[in-house]
Order: structure tokens, then C-alpha cells, then sequence
């Protein structure tokens, strides 16, 4: 064997060591231990779904098998969960989140944020859309989708003026010169979907799993709600059909917009709904532990999120509960592509913050 063979195979012997090194102090961090997986919005909401699917099987993947339990700690459009991991949440790696809008609200309403979220410790994310939909009896009748342009007595729900749920329903709407009455301040998408329910507020959006599982099946299927258009995945320079909507009978907003107004959607407020889609969209969900955990925490739970790509009864436990398997990008890089990210003009922020405080009640 010459020199250049047993370099290598020195290199590779001390590669596979390290390898089981690593292994093995991931193991022992977690053996025994109890891991709190926190979601930032109420039970029985999208977020909620997903996160607890999450929960089920990503812990087999954990060297040490931890016991992961589910705490809900919803309110403020998902910031008083973002602020509770950044601000109190232990770092020992026994804490981490499912998040649903933190990266959108760094943009938009940095100045309320008691912790840089680019502090926190992103260990992955997946794309997102949200699906619009409204009562059959908004006046004077709404029957399908292009009837939402006629409509006479339009209230949007929504979770906080600052939301991006809430900016892109209200974004919509205007773009459409539809006129409407806007209700915010629900405890996540159940009690918003309630309310839609009672008559509180005639038009709603949310995420696929909440529409897929209980939407679809229940006031569309009876008849009390339509689905309207989905919002398009959008990289800054092409659209995406996101996978959750695959299947669903409705058309993307810019293609709706298109074909019933007759033209292509432009100006500021279409620009805005781009940046919201492309923060927002591109990294709707996102799995998040605090600040100054350790290293090996990090790696342990990134890796387990990576194996959850081939685990066939995640697959199915998925569509089951959600209609599609999440894909999660959870490489080493997902830190830095957050922060190059979230990167929007100054110009944008100020229209953003004044079209907030201008919101119509």
C-alpha cells in the first residue's frame, strides 16, 4: 500500500470516529431526558397539526429516544410563543418550537421584538401557502370564486394587524377593490374558523392541513363556504405550485386576478404580497430552539429532522392527518439562507408599517 493509500485511509478511519463520537455524545445528551416541543398557536389550528405530527415521530430519530410532550402557547399572531423560546425557554436543548410566522414578523414589526430572532437557532424550515375562503351567503350570494368580486358585505378575520395572515387577506382584497370590514384578534385558526362558523366574519385564510382536514370536509362539503384561490409559491423570480394545494379545486391569486380582472396584478401592494410570499411562504413553518443551546442539541435534532424525509410511517401518519408529507429543508446551511432572506427595502418596511396603522375597523 503506498503513502497516498494510507493517508486516506487514515483520513477515513478518523472521519468514521469522529462520525461515532459525534453519535455517541448525541446519544448520551438525550437519554433519559424529556424534550418540550412548544407551538406558537392554538390546538386544533394548521400549526398545531403539523407540530404534533412532528412531535409523534421525530424522537425515534433522536439518539436517546427523549419523550417529546406538546405545549400550546398561542396569542398575538404567534408572538407570544416566539418571544417566550427567545426570552425564557430553557437552552439546555430540552426546548424547541414549531413556529409559524416569526420570520415575516422580523421584517415587518422589528421594533417589538424583545429577542433578535437571528439569534435563535433555525434548525429547519418548510414552505407554506394559505387558502382563502368565504361564506355563500355574503350578499348578494357568493356561489364560486369570482363571485367574491360583487360581494356586498365582506368581514375578513384575522389574528393580529401585523400578521402576515392578516396583511395578505387584506392585501387581496384591495388588490380586488373588493370593500370589506376587518375583524382581527382571534385566538389562532380554530377560533377565527368558529367565528366563521357564527357569522362573526364571512371570509378566512389558512394554511392546507387545517383546510384539507377540517374545511373541505365540513362547511365546503355542506355548502356554507367556498374556496376562493390559493396564495402561489413565488422565489423572486418564478411561481410554484406548492405541494399542500395539489389536488384542490382553485386557481393561485395571481391567476385568479388575471382572469377576472383582465390584466396582470401590479403596483405596491402586488409588490408587497411578492415579499410577503417570499419570507413568509418560503419559510412558513420552522423549527426553532433558543439561543445559546448546545451544539450538540442542534445536530441531534436537525439530523432527526433529515431522517423524517424516508420514515414511511411519518408518510402516512402525514397524509392521513394533513393531506401531504412536509418537506423540511434541514441541511447546515438553513442558518445562513434565513438570514440572507429576510431582506426587504426601507422604503417597503415604511409602506408596510403605515398600511397597518391604516387598517380599516
Amino acid at each position: 500500500m503506498n503513502l497516498r493509500a494510507y493517508a486516506l485511509k487514515a483520513i477515513l478511519i478518523a472521519s468514521a470516529c469522529a462520525m461515532a463520537a459525534g453519535a455517541i455524545a448525541q446519544e448520551e445528551f438525550y437519554r433519559g431526558k424529556r424534550v418540550t416541543l412548544l407551538i406558537n398557536f392554538a390546538p386544533g389550528g394548521p400549526t398545531d397539526i403539523e407540530g404534533r405530527l412532528l412531535a409523534r415521530h421525530v424522537g425515534k430519530h433522536i439518539p436517546g429516544k427523549p419523550t417529546i410532550i406538546v405545549q400550546n402557547m398561542d396569542g398575538a399572531g404567534g408572538a407570544v410563543g416566539t418571544n417566550y423560546l427567545g426570552e425564557i425557554a430553557p437552552k439546555d436543548g430540552t426546548y424547541f418550537a414549531y413556529l409559524t410566522g416569526p420570520a415575516w414578523r422580523h421584517v415587518s414589526v422589528k421594533e417589538k421584538a424583545r429577542v433578535d430572532f437571528l439569534t435563535y437557532n433555525v434548525i429547519a424550515y418548510q414552505p407554506g401557502t394559505t387558502v382563502y375562503y368565504a361564506r355563500t351567503d355574503i350578499a348578494p350570494g357568493i356561489k364560486r370564486a369570482a363571485d367574491i368580486l360583487k360581494a356586498q358585505q365582506v368581514v375578513v378575520g384575522g389574528l393580529a394587524a401585523d400578521s402576515s395572515k392578516d396583511l395578505l387577506e387584506r392585501l387581496v382584497l384591495d388588490m380586488l377593490g373588493v370593500k370589506y370590514k376587518y375583524v382581527t384578534g382571534y385566538q389562532g385558526n380554530a377560533g377565527a374558523r368558529l367565528a366563521l362558523q357564527r357569522g362573526e366574519i364571512s371570509m378566512f385564510a389558512e394554511s392546507p392541513p387545517g383546510y384539507r382536514s377540517i374545511v373541505a370536509p365540513g362547511i365546503v362539503a355542506k355548502g356554507e363556504a367556498v374556496p376562493l384561490f390559493y396564495d402561489p409559491g413565488w422565489n423572486g423570480t418564478r411561481y410554484t405550485t406548492p405541494a399542500q394545494v395539489r389536488g384542490l379545486d382553485m386557481k393561485p391569486f395571481n391567476e385568479f386576478f388575471k382572469e377576472t380582472m383582465g390584466r396582470e396584478p401590479e403596483g405596491k401592494p402586488w409588490d408587497i404580497y411578492r415579499h410577503i410570499l417570499a419570507i413568509n411562504g418560503a419559510m412558513q413553518r420552522m423549527v426553532v430552539m433558543p439561543p445559546g443551546v448546545p451544539k450538540a442539541a442542534m445536530e441531534a435534532l436537525r439530523s432527526a429532522i433529515s431522517k423524517l424525509e424516508t420514515d414511511k410511517e411519518f408518510a402516512t401518519d402525514a397524509e392521513k392527518s394533513v393531506g401531504f408529507v412536509p418537506d423540511y429543508e434541514a441541511s447546515e446551511n438553513v442558518q445562513a439562507e434565513v438570514r440572507r432572506a429576510l431582506s426587504v427595502p426601507a422604503e417597503d418596511k415604511e409602506w408596510i408599517a403605515n398600511y397597518i396603522a391604516n387598517a380599516p375597523r
